[in-house]
């Protein structure tokens, strides 16, 4: 069994601190929203409590994508590149039932995403070129 690897540079670390926050964040209000309102009759929990944060998260991701973009083209950054494409794809399946159900603003989430996806491999390409 080998040991789990540890992020060395503080530049990422702090990056993939935020993006925790950015995914942790919207998840827990989801939780406490289906929680709340099922078994606490806290009737001022609506959906959109729990909307706004999953629709807002991949904003952030992106934020944090343009903030850290020398990580994605440094090859000692692949961990922040995975995780951000990770995340964000696990954004993208909420946000369309968000568009669904809740608001067509959850566009901007899903362009939000798409640009993450793109961006990170055009990094990555003018990385190697």
């Amino acid at each position: 069994m080998t040991a789990p690897r540890t992020v060395n540079n503080p530049e990422e670390r702090t990056a993939i601190r935020v993006l925790a926050v950015c995914t942790i964040a919207p998840i827990l209000c989801m939780a406490f929203q289906d929680l709340g309102s099922k078994y606490g009759d806290m009737d001022w929990l609506t959906k959109g409590y729990a909307a706004w944060p999953i629709m807002i998260a991949p904003v952030a991701m992106l934020v944090v994508l343009i903030r850290y973009r020398k990580l994605i083209s440094n090859p000692k950054g692949a961990n922040f590149s995975q995780l951000i494409k990770l995340v964000s794809c696990l954004f993208l399946i909420p946000n369309v039932a968000v568009i669904i159900g809740y608001s067509w603003l959850a566009v901007i989430s899903i362009l939000s995403t798409l640009t993450i996806l793109v961006a990170d491999r055009q990094l990555k390409k003018q990385a190697h070129t």
